[in-house]
């Protein structure tokens, strides 16, 4: 089979695209053909080695799936040959991972797919939806009525924070680069967009949020929490899952005074189980057309370098290359 892996962590050009010995699943687990995956910004810190983490070698990269089963492992399985799925988690914590014809994975990390939703779009909304949600639901507990602000809300979590916090009700405010960015915004539920390089951000959100943000979810890779702190409300959440690297000043005076509460998480610490919560609201609501996929291009397996070099020039270098997810297809 095709896979796109690494023998050495290193830039993207040591991304291979060759073949590897097809897989076969063991006792508890799932042979999948795969039909899409996605790109992640953790993909290109694992691939550089940004990330020390456990990996087989040769490796193959990616962490989200869609596909269909091919064969059931031994013992009890809730699938069957032919049936849909999807997935993340992979490659991760020294699994291998997604980007190959064929996969082998626990079954623990596999999701029915909703006939009505494609490959593509399950693919790209897999690990942006885990993290969305965990973040919104199981570590800031979101109610109906609060205001929520999420940096970016054209991107891959920035989207699916907009839109989920919509359904549960709250008020969303996002930022965006320009027009055409602000209006995807507005298309999938923020009801305030803030043209970031021509407006004042702080005077926006006081503004638009005179009593203060009630969850403040960060994506971006350096934190201006002075700015965070002023707008949150009091006792106030925030949600961190960016700026690995970062090691900006916090004010801590002004945060406790105000009881606020700070929450770091990244989505592979979450059990299987939370997961699998996670992933049947993302089918339901992908169901009822309430979530949408935010893809910025389709390209096939073999471009895999190429995927890594604008995810990361678009994470990293911030040159806002992408507006949505890379989905690669074998």
């Amino acid at each position: 089979m095709k896979a796109a892996f690494i023998q050495e962590t290193g830039e993207p050009d040591v991304i291979q695209y060759e073949n590897l010995p097809n897989p076969s699943p063991s006792r508890g687990q799932l042979l999948i053909e795969v039909e899409a995956v996605s790109v992640n910004p953790i993909d290109t810190y694992i691939r550089s080695g940004k990330i020390p983490m456990e990996k087989p070698l040769p490796f193959i990269l990616g962490c989200d799936f869609a596909g269909k089963v091919i064969q059931c492992g031994e013992g009890n399985s809730q699938f069957k040959p032919g049936d849909r799925v999807w997935g993340s988690n992979q490659g991760l914590l020294g699994r291998q991972g997604t980007f190959a014809e064929q996969i082998v994975i626990d079954e623990q990390w596999a999701y029915p797919t909703p006939d009505s939703v494609s490959s593509e779009d399950i693919a790209s909304i897999s690990l942006v939806g885990i993290t969305a949600h965990l973040g919104l639901f199981a570590e800031a507990q979101l109610q109906p009525g609060q205001t929520l602000f999420v940096p970016g809300g054209s991107g891959g979590v920035g989207s699916m924070v907009v839109q989920m916090a919509k359904i549960a009700g709250a008020h969303v405010i996002t930022t965006a680069g320009n027009s055409a960015k602000a209006e995807a915004c507005r298309t999938i539920g923020a009801d305030e967009v803030i043209l970031y390089r021509e407006q004042c951000l702080e005077n926006e959100l006081k503004k638009l949020a005179p009593e203060g943000v009630s969850v403040w979810w960060e994506t971006l890779r350096e934190p201006d929490f002075d700015l965070a702190v002023s707008a949150m409300a009091p006792r106030g959440c925030m949600i961190l899952m960016a700026g690995r690297e970062a090691r900006p000043n916090f004010p801590v005076g002004p945060f406790y005074v105000k009881q606020c509460r700070l929450h770091g998480f990244v989505m592979f610490g979450a059990s299987a189980s939370a997961q699998s919560k996670c992933a049947e609201d993302i089918n339901q609501w992908m169901q009822e057309g309430k979530l949408k996929a935010r893809i910025d291009r389709i390209l096939p397996l073999s471009e895999t370098a190429e995927a890594h070099r604008l995810q990361a020039d678009n994470t990293v270098k911030g040159t806002g290359v992408l507006s949505g997810k890379i989905v690669l297809k074998p």
